[in-house]
């Protein structure tokens, strides 16, 4: 008996390794089904349904569906009828990550003033995955060719790319048509105490608008930022939306 109880636990141990093994599996994989949704709400900018969703990741309906209603009892999406976006409770865990600490309450005020002298379409970018991430953005005269939202990403060799890796030689990188047809866009580093540039400032305008009026405004915004970063607290609080409108 006692060798047969031996060979009972020792033949156990394996099945529960591979229970452990095949619940970590599953796990994860139900991680990464909920981060693709997440991530394909977040390209879709508004509100999508599941036939939308589950042809854009891959996944069968139901387990779109389930994935989704999971997700809106956590808050990280809300449902509006048969459709869905992404909601404020993942907004709020997003504002928790810091590019840098203070960056964005140090260019908060400076991003607003410039948009208002100038009408441009401003963003805040920081390198990350080889790409110029927008932190911080408002919207401008150029919306309707660029829009712009906080997560979008610019190619490294626009003007924010080329900017955020700081540029070959002192001053604004000028973009006059470069990139796209009928904007042009001014870029330039923002750079911590220390000389480090940790972001850029970018202002995109229509292509008819002369850029050295908007590369002054955007070189007193961006030493706005820099001299900001001395001061910002590491983890501000944001200030409600329709204070800076």
């Amino acid at each position: 008996m006692t060798v047969r109880r031996g060979r009972g636990a020792a033949g156990a141990e394996p099945a529960r390794e591979q229970d452990a093994a095949g619940g970590t599996a599953r796990g994860r994989g139900v991680l990464e089904g909920a981060f693709a949704l997440l991530e394909a709400l977040r390209r879709q900018g508004d509100e999508a349904g599941v036939t939308e969703l589950a042809l854009a990741c891959g996944v069968p309906k139901a387990t779109v569906h389930r994935l989704l209603e999971q997700l809106c009892a956590l808050g990280a999406v809300e449902r509006h009828g048969s459709r869905y976006r992404v909601g404020a409770g993942l907004y709020r865990l997003g504002q928790a990550w810091q590019p840098h600490p203070g960056l964005r309450a140090a260019a908060r005020l400076p991003l607003h003033r410039l948009r208002a002298v100038t009408g441009a379409s401003v963003v805040l970018t920081v390198l990350h995955e080889e790409r110029a991430l927008t932190v911080s953005s408002v919207p401008g005269e150029a919306e309707a060719t660029v829009p712009v939202r906080n997560g979008l990403g610019f190619p490294l060799g626009t003007a924010a790319g080329l900017a955020v890796r700081g540029p070959l030689r002192p001053g604004p990188v000028l973009d006059r048509e470069a990139v796209l047809p009928g904007v042009s866009c001014v870029a330039l580093p923002v750079r911590a105490p220390d000389g480090r540039t940790v972001a850029a400032l970018a202002a995109v305008v229509p292509a008819h608008r002369p850029l050295e009026p908007v590369a002054r405004a955007a070189a007193e915004a961006g030493a706005a930022v820099s001299r900001g970063l001395r001061y910002a607290p590491p983890f501000p609080e944001d200030l409600p939306p329709d204070l800076l409108s």
